[in-house]
């Protein structure tokens, strides 16, 4: 028997059942389970998006994931799989001023009810991605769970994340022929240090929220 040391035995990756919470709320009698998320808590400007999304049961979406995960391309490709295949979506947001007006939890929490709110069809129940369902000045009102790491978990959640996330770059794509010089097609507003470099030599700008520039 030759020596040396013996190879590591891998651990099965553990394959996550993308429809677990659907079939559990769907077992509890609700028909029409959404997913919802946002995009666009931490960045320094432009607003916080939201999507809500109603899947048919088991409908196969490839490569569907948490929208951090995937490449722009990707996003893009299920962007529109997703719009044509959901038995309903809907997007929202709430701009910076409203942010600093009142708190970007409260504006996360007001953007997915608004989400919901703004379905074809109504939900009666809600997945919710992190932790909360609720701010100072606006909460989930319609039935719901919150799941953490739920845009990993759930087919619903990840389809929300990602039209919350593509719709939201869009915007600041869109932004930045209005304000080249934050050069926002590139960061998406979020705290880089080339963003940081631009605020110090031009100031904020209208979309940048004041609430959030602590370290300039």
């Amino acid at each position: 028997m030759s020596g040396g040391r013996r190879p590591k035995r891998r651990r099965p990756v553990e394959k996550i059942d993308f429809w677990q919470y659907e079939r559990e709320a769907w077992a509890e009698g609700y028909a029409a389970v959404c997913g919802c998320d946002e995009a666009g808590a931490g960045p320094l400007a432009g607003p916080v998006y939201a999507a809500a999304v109603i899947l048919p049961p088991g409908v196969e979406l490839d490569g569907l994931n948490d929208s951090k995960k995937l490449t722009p391309k990707k996003r893009d490709i299920l962007f529109d799989a997703i719009r044509e295949q959901a038995s309903a979506w809907a997007v929202a947001w709430v701009d910076a001023s409203e942010i600093d007006e009142t708190d970007i939890l409260s504006a996360r929490m007001k953007a997915m009810q608004m989400a919901i709110d703004r379905l074809d069809r109504a939900a009666d129940f809600a997945l919710i991605d992190g932790n909360r369902d609720k701010g100072k000045s606006a909460a989930i009102t319609t039935p719901h769970r919150t799941i953490v790491q739920g845009d990993g978990h759930s087919a619903s959640i990840a389809a929300a994340s990602i039209l919350a996330k593509v719709s939201r770059d869009r915007w600041m794509e869109e932004a930045a022929k209005t304000y080249p010089q934050y050069e926002f097609e590139r960061h998406k507003g979020y705290g880089t240090k080339r963003h940081y470099e631009l605020l110090r030599l031009y100031g904020p700008s209208p979309i940048h929220r004041r609430t959030f520039l602590k370290r300039l």
